[in-house]
Formats: C-alpha cells, sequence, structure tokens
C-alpha cells in the first residue's frame, strides 16, 4: 500500500528574537565578581587572537576551527570564544566586502566620467576614488557570548532571588554560581517565556549585566492583495513614504548637537597629539570620546525608533518595501560629511524597521538600493545630473520632476517583484538592466521625443503612469 505523502504545514507565523536586557549582577558577592574578572581576563584576549586570525585567513570564519591557541580556560570555553570570535570577524568581512565592491563600482563609474569628458578635461573636477584598507578589529568591551556548555541559567526555588547563573571559570569542576535578581519589568517581560539557551555577560563601567532572550511566534496579518508602500531612508527625513509622508529628521537640533560635539572631540584630538609629541605617556593622555556623544547616539537612536513606530502605524494594512541599504560602503568625499553620516545613524533604520514590522506582524521585503535616486520612473535614465540638489528630482531627457525622496520610495515600491532587476549580482548590472530599459523607451516614445524638442520643454508631458508598463517588463 502506497503512503500518503505529509503535507507541509503552511508558514503563517514569522519568529521574532526579544532581548531582554540591563539585568544587573549586583546581588553577587565581591569575590563571585572577581572570579568573574579573573576568567574575562584570559576569555576576551583569546577571543581577539581568534578574531585577528579568522579576519587575515583567505577562508571563510569557521566557528568549528580546530584550537589553535593555548589558554587556561577549559575545552568549553575555548570553543565559545572560538565561535564569538567567528561571528565577529564574519560580520567584519561581510561589511569590508560590501565596501571594496562599493569602491569598485565607484572607480568604474569614475573611468566612465572620465571618458565622457574626453576633450573637455577641464570642466573635470571630480576626484578619482582611493581604497583605504580596514584595520583589524580590537575587542575593548569585556563580553562573553555563552551557551549552556559554560553558562546555565537554572530557577531559583527556595530562596529570594529568581535565578541562579551557573558559570564555568578557570577553576575546572568548580563552577560559579551567581545570583541573579530580577526587576519587576523583567518579571513582566519574561512572564510565561520559555528562555532561549543563550546569555550574554558583558562589563560596563565596572558593573556586570546578563542579557537573556526568548523566542516570540507572531502571526502574519498582511494580506496577500495589500497595498505595497515604498520606504526611502535618508537624513534630511529619517524615512520618506511613497505615500508622500516622511517621519523624523537629523537636522536641526540633533544636527547642531553633533556639530558642537564634533569640535569637542576635534581640539580633544589636537590636544592629544600636542601631548604625545612631548612624550606624555599613553595611559596620561586624554580620551577623545566623550559622554554628549554617546548620549547624542543613544537621543538619535530614540528618534529613529519614534519614526519606524509613527510608520508602521499609519501603515498597518500595507506591504512595506524598503531598501536594502549598506551603510559601511557609504562615503562622502568630505570628512564633515562623513562624520555626518556615521552620527545619523542610518544603519540602524532598516534593523528597527524589519523588527517593529515583525512584532505586527506586518510583510517587509528590501529590494535592490542601487541607483534608486538616480532612475527615472519614466525613461528609466539612470544620472547623478538628475540630483541637482538633495531635495529635487528633474530627469535630464525626459524632464520628469518630483521631491527626491518621494520619487526614491516610489522607485522602491516598483522594484518589488521585480525578478529581472532582482537576478542582479552587482550596481553595474542593475545600471546595465537600467539603460536597456531607457534604450527600449526611448524607441517607444521617439516620435514624442521628437515633437517635444529639447528637454526643457518635455516637463509638459504626461503624468509617468502611462508608462509604468515598461517599469516592469
Amino acid at each position: 500500500m502506497r503512503k500518503k505523502k505529509r503535507k507541509r504545514k503552511k508558514k503563517t507565523k514569522q519568529t521574532i528574537t526579544r532581548a531582554v536586557t540591563h539585568i544587573r549582577l549586583i546581588e553577587a558577592n565581591p569575590g563571585k565578581l572577581e572570579a568573574l574578572d579573573q576568567l574575562v581576563a584570559v576569555y576576551l584576549p583569546l577571543c581577539q587572537q581568534y578574531t585577528t586570525l579568522f579576519c587575515e585567513a583567505e577562508t571563510s570564519p569557521d566557528k568549528y576551527q580546530e584550537t589553535v591557541f593555548k589558554t587556561d580556560l577549559s575545552d568549553r570555553l575555548h570553543r565559545v570564544a572560538i565561535q564569538q570570535a567567528a561571528g565577529i570577524a564574519k560580520s567584519v568581512r561581510t561589511n569590508r566586502a560590501n565596501a571594496y565592491q562599493a569602491y569598485l563600482e565607484d572607480v568604474a563609474d569614475y573611468a566612465q566620467a572620465k571618458a565622457q569628458a574626453e576633450g573637455r578635461m577641464s570642466a573635470f573636477k571630480r576626484r578619482e576614488p582611493t581604497w583605504t584598507e580596514w584595520d583589524l578589529p580590537v575587542l575593548r568591551v569585556p563580553v562573553i557570548q555563552a551557551n549552556v556548555n559554560v553558562v546555565v541559567l537554572e530557577k531559583s526555588e527556595d530562596s529570594t532571588f529568581d535565578y541562579w547563573l551557573r558559570v564555568s571559570t578557570l577553576d575546572v569542576g568548580n563552577p560559579l554560581r551567581v545570583p541573579v535578581k530580577l526587576a519587576s519589568y523583567h518579571k513582566r517581560a519574561l512572564e510565561g517565556r520559555t528562555l532561549n539557551a543563550s546569555t550574554t555577560l558583558h562589563k560596563r563601567n565596572g558593573v556586570w549585566w546578563l542579557t537573556l532572550s526568548f523566542d516570540e511566534d507572531v502571526p502574519l496579518q498582511t494580506k496577500p492583495d495589500a497595498p505595497t508602500v515604498g520606504v526611502d531612508v535618508g537624513i534630511a527625513h529619517f524615512l520618506t513614504t511613497s505615500t508622500n509622508k516622511a517621519y523624523g529628521s537629523f537636522h536641526g537640533k540633533m544636527a547642531r548637537q553633533h556639530k558642537h560635539d564634533r569640535e569637542k572631540r576635534r581640539r580633544k584630538a589636537k590636544l592629544r597629539a600636542c601631548l604625545e609629541k612631548k612624550g606624555v605617556p599613553k595611559g596620561k593622555l586624554p580620551s577623545t570620546s566623550s559622554e554628549t556623544s554617546q548620549r547624542l547616539s543613544r537621543h538619535v537612536k530614540q528618534e529613529i525608533n519614534r519614526a519606524v513606530n509613527a510608520l508602521v502605524k499609519d501603515h498597518r494594512d500595507a506591504r512595506l518595501i524598503y531598501e536594502d541599504l549598506n551603510v559601511a560602503s557609504m562615503r562622502f568625499k568630505a570628512r564633515v560629511m562623513n562624520s555626518y553620516l556615521y552620527a545619523s545613524h542610518l544603519g540602524h533604520i532598516p534593523e528597527q524597521l524589519a523588527w517593529a514590522a515583525a512584532k505586527q506582524g506586518m510583510a517587509v521585503h528590501t529590494v535592490r538600493a542601487a541607483y534608486s535616486s538616480q532612475e527615472c520612473p519614466r525613461c528609466h535614465y539612470v544620472d547623478r545630473a538628475n540630483r541637482p540638489n538633495q531635495k529635487t528630482f528633474k530627469c535630464l531627457v525626459c524632464g520628469y520632476a518630483d521631491q527626491a525622496d518621494r520619487k526614491a520610495a516610489q522607485t522602491l515600491a516598483g522594484r518589488w517583484g521585480d525578478r529581472k532587476l532582482a537576478a542582479c549580482r552587482s550596481t553595474s548590472e542593475v545600471k546595465a538592466l537600467l539603460m536597456t530599459r531607457h534604450e527600449a523607451w526611448k524607441q517607444q516614445n521617439q516620435q514624442r521625443i521628437q515633437d517635444a524638442g529639447p528637454p526643457v520643454q518635455l516637463s509638459f508631458w504626461d503624468p509617468p503612469e502611462m508608462f509604468l508598463e515598461s517599469s516592469h517588463e
């Protein structure tokens, strides 16, 4: 008798991992915390050695790498250090590869622009892109990303504490038992939850902190026929949608705070350089970091979170389409603009958007961001000159004009479901595909182009809706 094939259950849920942070280990006596300090004093240098090894190796980081360095740690703690270092190195190498790919594409664009400007080199003022090799990561904050092999969280049965944290230490066979006392909001967050096996221990400002996590299944509520809303990420407005709504901004008070903090850090850096030339020991040199910079960073992320929450609240029944943003590869010619870019924390926006939408059961998708701000939605012509300034988009060929961020959001919304564009492996392939579509548009509208005359007269054309069919070919 033939067995019936078991039907796979349709996935109607999406799993998100929630972290319960800021659990202070203050109930432990000083002796136990000193044992943790001794452990991390050996663990962190070992993790640094493997991080450097993985970053310099030609092969991909392997968390199952055989042990290379000698250490006083147990075999289990040694393996945890290798796994943590592999994760750090993988992230660093991915960001570096993306940045280098963006550099190669900038070089190709520079060569193409230079070739086009042949014969009028006096008007060619673009600076040739340069590549600066990345520094190896340095681990400064004591962090242990542990699993159940070395750290186990046990429920307390007959004491005033909520949990006991059993930690493997340098003394093999004699684990450390650290009491954990939860605050009321920690208890509310963990009520009825099943904790994950992994935990994180880190030390800041002389205090040890514990981070726990649990998984939560959220049913997907977005309907298949839900309208698509494109979301563009920027500095002038953190989020701009294709529905002509803008949320949050780095301009104004935060920009002024950043300028003040940057000037302060530059003064500290000059003082540090002068003292270093005079032979002052490094331990006595003033630090270039500041508490105001850390406060500004937290403030910016809070404003981003507010903007994302407002966007999700206004588009509960929509399908959000946003760009697959890679901030690590973004560069400006001016150092001031690069500092402005990093202070705006644009890389935090896509992560927070995906997280906020997942909590509400909304469907979100990423599409290629390449040339989304330069592509004309009508004729698909791609050129930097289509953006005469930060706020305006105006196509050099067909004269289509719109607000730049809103146009980019509409372009991103139109790219969802575009299989040919999604199949492109690099931005050069994306540009080639868009220019192919531009040539096809020109052939279809050749007679109209001749009748319209110079590009300055083409602003009287019909709205771009009549050309939407060509954007999904």
